[in-house]
């Protein structure tokens, strides 16, 4: 991983952590399986998730709520099978 990338990384990383504590435990998830960096559409799909406000972001990941945006959709689904199939490690 270059140092452009590597830097556009730990931004993302630093963004992924919200005021609910339940996204944070969800992105340490999905962080913990991708710490090689992601793909070019999931980390533009993840930098426009971002974007959302918590409460929207957490709504879309355990399926109260639908957005007509496939990408988004398949990110969401990603961050749900994060949630669940994948236990937090104590710190």
């Amino acid at each position: 991983m270059d140092d452009a990338t590597r830097a556009r990384m730990g931004r993302l990383k630093w963004h992924c952590r919200r005021a609910l504590l339940e996204l944070d435990i969800v992105f340490q998830q999905f962080w913990a399986q991708h710490e090689n960096g992601l793909d070019a559409p999931t980390e533009t799909a993840l930098t426009r998730l971002l974007a959302l406000e918590d409460h929207d972001i957490w709504d879309l990941i355990n399926g109260r709520a639908e957005i007509d945006d496939p990408e988004l959709t398949e990110l969401a689904e990603s961050l749900r099978i994060h949630c669940v199939a994948t236990p937090l490690e104590p710190r």
